[in-house]
């Protein structure tokens, strides 16, 4: 009896292990990229085609909203390029790839694309453009956009305390975020001051 207890403890934690794995697989077999950013794109980065590399590639790129210009019969935005993840979509982390320029035909309100927003183009490149990042001079390469993005606004989350009876190691207590997903922050207002005391 004793050792069919030892075990059941030992392989508990390798199943465990291998259903985590098959959920990463599956969800990852499930990721889509939005019809629009669907298609064949040259591997250029924007800090190769600031260099003049690529001319005229096909190019899928990303980032975050710097700034946003409608002129005359286009808009065009400056974003901080990232990489991009099986749906297309930014990732929210360092390094940056460099700026460049995305402009598309028509009025694009800079009050919907906000500065800090997730964004992906696709088009091609289309030459660069100078400007200036302070006192800097910066090379923008500029990509004529057949199509704009732009990504719904994150959710805000936080670790979650929770209890696993195997824990990391097969047994006892673990504390730190669930696996299947994290817990969105709710914010409250603060609790109303306590009365003041009652004169005796």
């Amino acid at each position: 009896m004793r050792l069919r207890i030892r075990n059941s403890l030992f392989v508990r934690p390798a199943a465990k292990a291998a259903s985590i794995a098959a959920l990463v697989l599956f969800l990852g077999a499930c990721a889509t990229v939005p019809a629009p950013l669907q298609g064949q794109f040259a591997p250029v980065t924007p800090r190769d085609a600031a260099t003049g590399n690529g001319r005229s590639e096909a190019v899928r790129w990303g980032g975050e909203i710097i700034e946003v210009d409608p002129r005359a019969d286009q808009t065009c935005f400056t974003i901080l390029a990232r990489d991009l993840d099986a749906t297309a979509r930014p990732m929210a982390r360092d390094p940056s790839d460099g700026r460049f320029l995305a402009c598309r035909n028509g009025f694009y309100d800079p009050e919907e694309f906000k500065r800090g927003r997730d964004i992906t183009v696709v088009g091609h490149l289309d030459g660069s453009e100078q400007g200036k990042v302070g006192d800097f001079d910066y090379t923008y390469p500029r990509v004529a956009a057949d199509a704009i993005y732009l990504w719904p606004q994150r959710s805000l989350y936080a670790a979650t305390p929770y209890y696993d009876p195997w824990g990391p190691w097969g047994y006892g207590p673990y504390w730190g975020r669930p696996w299947w997903g994290p817990t969105v922050i709710v914010r409250r207002p603060p609790p109303p001051p306590p009365p003041p005391p009652k004169g005796g």
